[in-house]
């Protein structure tokens, strides 16, 4: 089959975490077969920012671990789609695109109905500016493929589509495993972790969860991500925390290996309003076997088990667990192997590309759906 992506960015993961689904999916496909082209804006927002921050040389790096991985460039007023998804079977549309191409892939799908066409939400818009959903006109779209249920059932509540599948998020286990050199004892360090800083969305999270833990409990402690205000990186340093900036993605296992435990801190718009979608970074650390303690997220689709991770209801307790894992080798082993057989049972992108097929399968041998229904909200 031939896949078509039209997504923000495969070549920059620079405050893009959906590039690191991406490429797994990508390279999941190739593996079994199939052909995949990946398109993404010459002028795309991610991409554009990696390159003037750290040269364009930093477009390439994620070959290093995704040779096989190329994408394509389109300039968005010089669209030729019909072009672009020639003797396409799936298209494969993220909601980080402009709504002008969203919703022109929609008439194209209605047009020849020639392909499978998918929209593919993993953010918070939904609940933090649902205006933008009301005015994507996704009729023509076979289906929604959204990252938790509760997105599931927003969607269908508030009549944005008919048939809305859940696809949660999930490791790439080629690159994100356990490191057989690993030995947990931190040659680098006590703590690490990898996320950005955003929109001040979780800025009062991270230091209550991170900074003052590691103040109290005189961690070793290292911070990489992008968009660290001033402030921010002022006041990692008066907590003793070095920030290491961007780390390209498929780097991240390496840099775990080297500290005894990591973080899950999760923005506020998806612990608050979101509940049971944890961030990317949760499987990806689980699936490399470094044990993690979580910040306050609901699982409520229990998507992993309790066993595999700490979890910390407040700053106190952080700390409590903190000392904890510091103390007791035997829990953190134990939360190594329990995080990796979590991620090896349900979660790796090879799981995800199975219940796309999984999804295609129940479509074809259904009724077919042009448009939505209505919905009594």
């Amino acid at each position: 089959m031939k896949f078509v992506f039209f997504y923000h960015s495969l070549v920059s993961c620079w405050n893009h975490g959906n590039a690191h689904f991406l490429r797994g999916v990508a390279r999941e496909l190739l593996r079994r077969g199939h052909e995949v082209r990946v398109l993404e804006p010459a002028d795309g927002w991610s991409r554009k920012n990696l390159a003037r921050r750290h040269g364009p040389e930093a477009l390439t790096r994620y070959r290093a671990a995704y040779p096989e991985l190329t994408s394509e460039t389109y300039e968005r007023n010089a669209l030729d789609l019909d072009m672009l998804i020639d003797g396409a079977d799936v298209v494969l549309v993220h909601e980080w695109n402009d709504p002008h191409l969203i919703e022109a892939l929609g008439r194209k799908r209605a047009e020849t109905g020639r392909f499978r066409l998918f929209f593919h939400d993993t953010h918070h818009r939904a609940v933090s500016a649902d205006d933008e959903l009301d005015s994507l006109d996704l009729a023509d779209y076979d289906a929604v493929l959204v990252f938790g249920e509760v997105l599931r059932d927003l969607y269908l509540r508030r009549g944005w589509a008919r048939r809305v599948l859940t696809w949660h998020e999930a490791a790439d286990t080629t690159v994100f495993r356990h490191r057989e050199d690993a030995d947990g004892e931190g040659s680098d360090g006590d703590l690490v972790w990898i996320g950005n800083w955003g929109d001040n969305e979780r800025a009062q999270e991270l230091m209550e969860f991170l900074v003052a833990p590691v103040t109290e409990c005189g961690l070793d402690a290292m911070v990489y991500g992008v968009r660290y205000p001033h402030d921010a990186r002022r006041q990692l340093r008066r907590a003793g925390i070095d920030y290491g900036g961007w780390l390209p993605n498929h780097e991240a296992p390496e840099v775990f290996s080297r500290y005894r435990f990591t973080m899950h801190v999760p923005r506020r718009p998806y612990a608050r309003s979101l509940p049971g979608i944890p961030t990317i970074r949760m499987f990806e650390a689980l699936a490399c076997g470094i044990p993690l303690i979580s910040a306050p997220w609901e699982d409520a689709e229990g998507l992993f088990p309790d066993d595999c991770y700490l979890k910390a209801r407040d700053g106190a307790d952080m700390v409590r667990q903190i000392r904890r894992l510091m103390n007791e080798p035997e829990l953190a082993a134990s939360l190594s192997d329990k995080g990796l057989a979590a991620i090896a049972a349900r979660h790796s992108c090879a799981h995800r590309v199975d219940e796309l097929f999984e999804f295609m399968e129940a479509m074809n041998s259904g009724p077919q759906i042009t448009r939505p229904i209505e919905v009594a909200l």
